[in-house]
């Protein structure tokens, strides 16, 4: 399926608010309500909507810790970066994981009820033997941009 701007349009629309009524997002792209939902229900078919989720402010929650943490592992071949994933995915504090180039494999992001229960899951997944060479933590003392869109329009220009 390839985007036109009234696709890009919509995905712009429904990432900064999910909740939108049909008849919101039909007016927004210009388009009939039965056609619009149409192609709303496509693009969740094709892959391009993988779901609608609430955002959750952290800050009103209570005291949290986010960490960033640059992980080597000793080997690179399959198997060691399957291992590595495989364990990583169970862990429910790691919120994202990037495989990146540069001067180490994985950029993981965890937030953690603080620095203690953070120690604690670093040490049970060195001790998992998942194949971590070295680490390095990066604790987030503020966030003062986060965005949770992307700039649709510019990476799809039509």
């Amino acid at each position: 399926m390839k985007l036109d701007r009234i696709d890009v349009k919509i995905l712009t629309a429904l990432q900064t608010n999910g909740r939108i009524t049909n008849a919101a997002l039909s007016e927004m792209v210009n388009l009939s309500p039965s056609p619009c939902l149409l192609r709303v229900k496509k693009l969740q078919a094709e892959g391009y909507i993988e779901g609608y989720s609430a955002q959750i402010n952290i800050g009103k929650l209570g005291q949290t810790l986010t960490v960033f943490t640059e992980i080597t592992l000793k080997n690179h071949r399959h198997l060691d970066f399957a291992r590595f994933l495989a364990a990583i995915e169970k862990v429910d504090q790691v919120i994202e994981c990037h495989l990146v180039s540069g001067g180490y494999d994985y950029l993981v992001k965890f937030v953690t009820a603080g620095i203690d229960e953070y120690q604690a899951i670093m040490e049970r997944l060195l001790d998992s033997q998942i194949g971590i060479d070295k680490y390095f933590s990066f604790v987030v003392l503020k966030s003062p941009l986060i965005k949770g869109h992307l700039p649709l329009a510019s990476l799809f220009q039509q």
